[in-house]
């Protein structure tokens, strides 16, 4: 599930973290960094057990109607398509799914006013008017309808973003990308699979596990020789008037570039610069490509590069 752009953005943060307190060692930001990526998996799976809450309120809801002291015809019949939905009863019975909440003691329970606020955010929406509405009672119809949901409506729930933010500082960058992966999970479930559906790895090799270490350590123990590099590159340049974080970021492609044979230099170029440009300032994209690519040619001239 972790792929390489969410794992290049977190050893950047951990640099960033070890640049302000570089005594606690090398060791210590190996752990902060692994950290991190279990953080990143907890939250996959608590997004993946927020629908199940969602659709637990209003079952306790329609429940909770029909013994009202003078319920209503409706109250007492009420349209159950969206408790009854096929694929959130499959992903409350996931033994992968229900073992990690278990496991991590992960809980929407101290969150009913955020769950009560997206369930009505949904149940006054389009998608579930039409849903509801639908003569559609198929398995595929009840995952569609709750890929459009969360894509829609819970991913982009403000108050949904804020919960996140404040429960952990490590989700603060990771909610967009984690979204994009609880999507691919909805589209890959199977009625077939039951319980047993598998959930996507933490990792989805252990090549990415060790990408992630590697990376950190090139990075952090290679600094001053890529600072030098920098430096020699930003001649028209002030070296201390060089943003913190566009000299982390080229420090961190520097690492891979030099180290990584495997990947396309365009490539890590390009991953580079997006995080530059939403990482520190409008022109540091711009900045960061003129100097890595200054860089490279060096490089490439001394040898020292021979991939493309």
């Amino acid at each position: 599930m972790i792929n390489r752009i969410l794992i290049r953005i977190k050893v950047i943060q951990i640099i960033y973290s070890y640049s302000l307190n570089a005594q606690k060692g090398l060791p210590v930001a190996e752990k902060e960094l692994l950290f991190s990526l279990e953080k990143t998996y907890e939250l996959y799976n608590l997004l993946l057990s927020l629908m199940v809450s969602i659709t637990e309120m209003q079952d306790r809801k329609l429940d909770s109607a029909k013994h009202k002291l003078l319920p209503t015809k409706e109250d007492l019949n009420p349209n159950t398509k969206f408790t009854d939905n096929q694929f959130t009863a499959q992903l409350a019975k996931n033994k992968q799914l229900n073992n990690f909440i278990s496991e991590k003691k992960l809980s929407w329970n101290n969150y009913p006013d955020l769950i009560k606020d997206l369930l009505e955010k949904i149940t006054s929406s389009e998608i579930y008017t039409e849903y509801m509405d639908s003569n559609d009672n198929s398995y595929d119809a009840d995952r569609e309808f709750w890929r459009k949901t969360f894509k829609l409506i819970i991913a982009e729930d403000p108050e949904l973003l804020d919960t996140l933010e404040d429960v952990s500082v490590y989700w603060n960058d990771d909610i967009d990308i984690v979204s994009t992966f609880v999507l691919k999970t909805i589209k890959r479930f199977d009625k077939n699979s039951g319980e047993n559906q598998e959930l996507l790895p933490m990792f989805k090799s252990e090549d990415d596990k060790q990408f992630a270490s590697d990376l950190l350590n090139r990075a952090i123990l290679h600094q001053e020789e890529f600072e030098e590099m920098i430096r020699i590159q930003a001649k028209n340049w002030e070296f201390d008037r060089i943003a913190l974080m566009d000299l982390l970021v080229m420090q961190t492609a520097l690492a891979e570039l030099t180290d990584f044979p495997t990947i396309p230099i365009n490539v890590t170029l390009n991953e580079y610069i997006e995080i530059a440009k939403h990482y520190s300032t409008t022109k540091s994209g711009t900045f960061i490509n003129g100097i890595l690519d200054g860089i490279i040619s060096m490089l490439k001239k001394e040898k020292k590069l021979l991939k493309s």
